[in-house]
């Protein structure tokens, strides 16, 4: 495997769109007078891959996915709680001494409200996830990160709200990220893994019946592995050798406008102020950075959802020592239910860019514009047995005024056909 990765986010609008359709379906074990379900399955899949290096000078492979799991759900009048594990067993016909892999992995979610929309008392909604990811993940799971190694992940969200009357109501947020590398040193460049902590909240007045207006804020700890430089630089900064304090900060003020627009149509939509003071002090950068989200059920049916996600955010660099990076995103999904809902079309396209807003090599100052595209089919064949393919396009280009200019550039294409058995 070539020392060259990716660190990108593909955030996952088609499955929110799928699962959306999906709400209807009557498959699962029921339980608790079927407030509680269950949903064991086994999918085996066979995937052609064009670029397995995800480089420029690429190379084309295949791999069989055999994928086990669980899913589940509660619902009651008060509480809906959703959480899954899965395991997978990739088998490369290509590297298969670096790339025969096991992932495995966990997420829960629970929603908790002791009132109506819009009328006065607590909502809870807490969310988790864990994730071992073998090194030859694809371009879109698992948020698309680290293409090439493996990782672990780890994820929470708590949000607390309180609606005081009909027109105010605030919220507490907190939010904590864990991304850790297997830095085998004698097989790949190091990459550098790092931990976040972001604490918030914001208030909302409803102007509206339809809209409220927000104001938001938090603060964000981060601490990286980057206790040296262990990556090659033939040349650089003067400042060679210096080591980057692990600890880096930051904070970012917001406001805008959110809730329902419609019953069928939702957004939120925020701008504001970013600080990161990197490197506890190294570099502090600031600027403009935005939050939107949209989701628009378009049919009364429930059969056609489109969804849009977009944010900016400061955040260390994963490939590069002593980098601090911007990154703006974008990414729509749109997901249709065909033949008397047994099959399904689901299609998202993705947009990520990252600027060095400051290297301690001047060789690594440049920018990464990241695109993917992704179109899939589900047709279910009967109440257990689905058939699916899907094919992803992904491209990336570097550019920049110095070596690292095209270095990471290249395209990559993928074909997928499975079959799937849900109880």
């Amino acid at each position: 495997m070539k020392a060259k990765y990716l660190a990108t986010a593909f955030t996952l609008t088609t499955l929110a769109a799928h699962a959306a359709i999906m709400d209807a379906d009557q498959r699962g074990i029921k339980y608790l007078n079927e407030r509680l379900t269950l949903n064991p399955y086994v999918a085996l899949s066979y995937t052609y891959d064009s670029n397995v290096d995800s480089s420029k000078h690429s190379k084309a492979g295949s791999q069989w996915i055999v994928n086990p799991g669980l899913n589940g759900s509660y619902k009651d009048d008060n509480w809906k709680v959703d959480g899954a594990v899965w395991y997978q067993y990739h088998a490369y016909n290509r590297y298969t001494s670096q790339l025969n892999e096991s992932s495995y992995g966990e997420r829960l979610s629970i929603d908790w409200q002791n009132a109506n929309a819009n009328e006065q008392g607590w909502a809870l909604k807490f969310m988790e996830s864990f994730q071992q990811i073998a090194q030859d993940d694809d371009m879109s799971e698992h948020n698309g990160r680290g293409i090439g190694r493996d990782r672990k992940q780890f994820q929470f969200d708590g949000i607390l709200t309180r609606r005081i009357n009909q027109q105010l109501h605030a919220g507490l947020t907190a939010n904590y990220y864990y991304l850790d590398y297997d830095n085998n040193v004698n097989k790949y460049a190091r990459m550098y893994g790092w931990k976040r902590l972001s604490v918030g909240g914001e208030v909302g007045f409803m102007a509206s019946k339809w809209s409220d207006i927000i104001v938001a804020a938090d603060y964000q700890w981060y601490n990286q592995d980057n206790d040296s430089d262990s990556n090659y630089h033939t040349y650089g900064a003067s400042s060679r050798g210096r080591r980057i304090d692990s600890d880096s900060r930051g904070f970012s003020v917001m406001g805008g406008i959110a809730t329902h627009a419609t019953e069928k149509l939702s957004y939120r939509a925020l701008a504001g102020w970013s600080r990161f003071e990197y490197g506890n002090g190294t570099k502090d950068i600031d600027g403009w950075t935005y939050n939107v989200s949209g989701r628009w059920q378009i049919d009364a049916e429930n059969t056609m959802s489109l969804m849009l996600l977009g944010s900016s955010y400061y955040q260390p660099s994963e490939r590069e020592y002593g980098s601090a990076l911007k990154v703006y995103t974008l990414s729509s999904g749109f997901a249709k239910s065909l033949v008397r809902n047994k099959l399904k079309a689901t299609f998202d396209l993705a947009y990520r860019k990252e600027t060095h807003e400051y290297t301690e090599y001047s060789e690594d100052d440049y920018d990464e514009d990241i695109i993917t595209a992704r179109f899939g089919l589900v047709y279910d064949v009967n109440r257990v047995l689905s058939v699916y393919g899907r094919v992803e396009y992904q491209t990336e280009e570097t550019s920049s005024g110095g070596p690292r200019s095209h270095e990471y550039d290249y395209d990559r294409w993928r074909g997928t056909v499975g079959v799937r058995m849900t109880y």
